[in-house]
């Protein structure tokens, strides 16, 4: 087991002024929070509102709607906290939804959303591809960002067009310097920065609105659950560069190259990480986890690819003040040992689809558990089915000295009834209320 961490927790900024009306429930909720992942029994069982698409069912218009319509999408998102009354509310719960026109700007390639490429109800469609091919390893590891700007990010999106074109700066110096920034006087790279000019006024005025919905729901008393996202290395790779067919691969015939990027791609991970969480002000960092469940790799795999430089990126990441909350997704039953070598009471571990007791009873001691109501259940379930999974996690988990943020298994997915929705909750006051 790692040695424990003495640094503190990144303070929250984003807080209700003192002496509102807000501030003791805020300040309760949140606590009650803190004191999961800090190893205490909270005075009573936390529940969080983690829900994107689910808005569009929740206020009856189209998830494409939900996109564009952000006024709509702020006022359904305030709406949903103030029935539901969770402890904890997404901070992605708009920034996720209301991403339609900075894609639109950008010509995105990585995605097909509402409207664009699918149905105007359809959730957000991700195009595994090959966006690095396998011979261009030892191109991203000399140098990330020239690799970024020359190739990766044209292929991506069709804002870049352009950059191909830029002059390559490693090596210029003195008078050889002023010669080479001729190459931005290409047409073609100067049209490519004018048109991300106009694409990051499209971001920031996003941006005002998530920021805006924060302010508002922190001033209503409802701390958000996270300040921001990351990815682990491997899935950093496997996901947005190599896609599966070409990761599956790798693992065998460019392991030592692959090994050497994962450990590379760790370290500007973990630094993008910590200076977005210190520029957000929020200690707790959401980590979707892809490609570790069970099924997906052998243990040995396991072992040598995806956990140590994950493991080491939680590490820094620790150290640094963050509250990192890897959401495992699938079933990682199998990983549990492995997974628990961590500082204690420093993360939350939320899990999709893995047994939730077995994690209690491997995990109980060392990280806060969140999840994990079955998506099936909860879309295709009662009201009734809803209580008494609610109930099965209560007593078996969280009336036994587990600490457990109540939540479905990846949030609410989009298709669940409005009444199942608010059978979780009252379930949750119920039960350990």
């Amino acid at each position: 087991m790692a040695e424990e961490q003495a640094k503190g927790f990144l303070p929250l900024a984003l807080q209700p002024d003192e002496g509102s009306a807000a501030k003791p429930a805020f300040d309760a909720r949140w606590k009650r929070l803190m004191d999961c992942v800090e190893g205490r029994m909270p005075d009573r069982l936390p529940v969080a509102l983690y829900a994107t698409f689910w808005l569009a069912k929740y206020g009856g218009i189209s998830c494409k709607e939900l996109m564009y319509n952000h006024e709509k999408t702020k006022e359904l998102a305030e709406r949903a906290t103030l029935e539901l009354d969770p402890d904890i509310t997404t901070g992605g719960m708009v920034a996720a939804c209301i991403y339609g026109p900075s894609l639109d700007a950008m010509d995105f390639k990585q995605l097909q959303w509402p409207g664009h490429g699918i149905g105007d109800n359809q959730p957000y469609q991700y195009l595994d591809r090959e966006y690095m091919l396998g011979d261009e390893y030892d191109e991203f590891l000399f140098d990330p960002t020239a690799f970024y700007l020359r190739k990766y990010l044209p292929r991506i999106g069709g804002v870049f067009e352009g950059l191909q074109e830029m002059p390559y700066m490693p090596g210029m110096h003195y008078f050889r310097l002023i010669a080479g920034l001729r190459g931005f006087a290409n047409p073609k790279v100067r049209q490519a920065f004018e048109n991300l000019f106009k694409v990051a006024e499209e971001v920031d005025r996003m941006a005002g609105h998530n920021a805006e919905f924060a302010q508002r729901i922190t001033a209503l008393g409802y701390p958000r659950d996270v300040g921001g996202n990351t990815v682990s290395p491997y899935d950093f790779v496997a996901d947005y560069f190599r896609g599966a067919r070409g990761m599956m691969t790798d693992l065998f015939r460019k392991k030592d190259k692959l090994l050497a990027l994962l450990d590379k791609a760790r370290i500007f991970l973990t630094k993008l990480t910590i200076d977005n969480a210190r520029a957000a002000g929020h200690p707790i960092v959401m980590i979707p986890i892809h490609w570790a469940p069970d099924a997906f790799m052998s243990d040995k795999q396991f072992k040598e690819f995806y956990w140590p430089p994950f493991r080491q990126m939680l590490l820094d990441m620790i150290d640094a003040g963050i509250v990192p909350m890897p959401l495992w997704e699938a079933d990682c039953t199998k990983r549990l040992e492995i997974i628990a070598d961590i500082p204690k009471n420093k993360a939350i571990y939320w899990f999709e689809r893995t047994d939730m007791v077995k994690a209690f009873e491997v995990l109980g001691d060392t990280v806060c558990l969140r999840g994990n109501l079955s998506p099936s259940m909860l879309t295709t379930g009662t009201p009734d089915d809803v209580d008494k999974a609610v109930r099965h996690l209560v007593e078996n988990v969280f009336n036994k000295g587990g600490r457990l943020l109540l939540d479905a298994a990846f949030g609410l997915p989009d298709e669940t009834p409005v009444e199942n929705a608010r059978a979780m909750f009252a379930a949750a006051r119920k039960y350990a209320g």
